[in-house]
């Protein structure tokens, strides 16, 4: 995702959309609302956004499926929801907060995700909602060039998960995270977006992170997980601990993403090893910010 592969007429909704995710969080810390209220409000206004791999949008799987993953987790309580390969519910981040707040457990899957939403009532949606022509183009495409020898995986998507960090006036903190996985995965894949400590942590001891990008790798270097330990047992700044695991960890296995964070003390923003990554930032003391390729600072 460069300038040129994403001119500024193409770009412009990208950038509005993320205003908008930005300004239903920052409405919520404005009015005294919790970070946990905060993340849940900014992706979900991402989870209705068809231009992203969230929700309505979501890519679609080899057999032509939306299968959707969400995670949310409360810095306080260190409690926290998830959800993978749910087909109906419309927003799959407030299904992962049910998980947390209203079951037993901290991960639902599939079919047992799909009923657990139903009985609590949440806001369910056909498939027909979520899917986009720009989304089944993109199967096709990938099916098409699978049938000429090409990998199956396009690694230039730009189309990637969506997620949120915030840190409210009382200083606890969120994480939420949802998206579609990849376009033609199959067998169930589950990425890194529902898996606590992954690409999914908050925990007010240290920071919260979302993370986006090549989720197997995200999970074997526990990318979020490792991020909150650089801080809290080796008193690394926030931002210095994220660029270390996106560089030193993602990068040393070969992966490419990037994480939005925000440490206990308050220190927030980005660290990624892609020529772009869809962001947006914004406190009490500064402006909004929304920002799409690497020379942005």
């Amino acid at each position: 995702m460069t300038p040129e592969s994403l001119p500024p007429e193409q770009a412009e909704p990208y950038s509005a959309g993320l205003a908008e995710a930005l300004a239903r969080g920052v409405a919520v810390l404005a009015a005294g609302g919790t970070a946990l209220d905060a993340v849940e409000a900014s992706v979900g206004a991402l989870e209705d956004d068809p231009l992203f791999n969230a929700g309505r949008g979501a890519v679609f799987t080899a057999e032509g499926r939306i299968e959707l993953d969400a995670a949310i987790m409360d810095g306080t309580s260190r409690a926290a929801g998830a959800v993978a390969g749910v087909t109906r519910t419309r927003h799959p981040v407030s299904l992962a907060r049910a998980v947390m707040e209203r079951s037993p457990h901290v991960l639902l899957a599939r079919e047992g995700a799909d009923i657990f939403a139903i009985e609590q009532g949440l806001e369910q949606a056909e498939p027909g909602w979520f899917r986009t022509d720009a989304r089944l183009q993109a199967l096709e495409a990938m099916k098409a060039a699978a049938t000429r020898g090409e990998a199956l995986f396009d690694a230039d998507l730009k189309f990637g998960t969506v997620g949120a960090v915030a840190r409210d006036n009382a200083g606890h903190l969120a994480a939420a995270t949802s998206t579609g996985g990849l376009t033609g995965k199959r067998w169930g894949r589950v990425g890194d977006s529902p898996l606590i400590g992954a690409g999914t942590l908050a925990d007010d001891r240290a920071c919260a992170v979302s993370a986006t990008g090549a989720g197997e790798v995200f999970i074997r270097a526990s990318a979020a997980h490792e991020i909150s330990a650089r801080i809290r047992l080796g008193g690394e700044a926030a931002k210095m601990a994220a660029e270390a695991v996106i560089r030193d960890d993602i990068g040393g296995l070969g992966g490419t993403g990037g994480v939005i964070y925000i440490g206990a003390d308050g220190g927030f923003g980005w660290a990624f090893n892609t020529p772009g990554m869809f962001r947006a930032k914004a406190s009490a003391a500064t402006p909004a910010q929304v920002a799409i390729f690497a020379e942005q600072k």
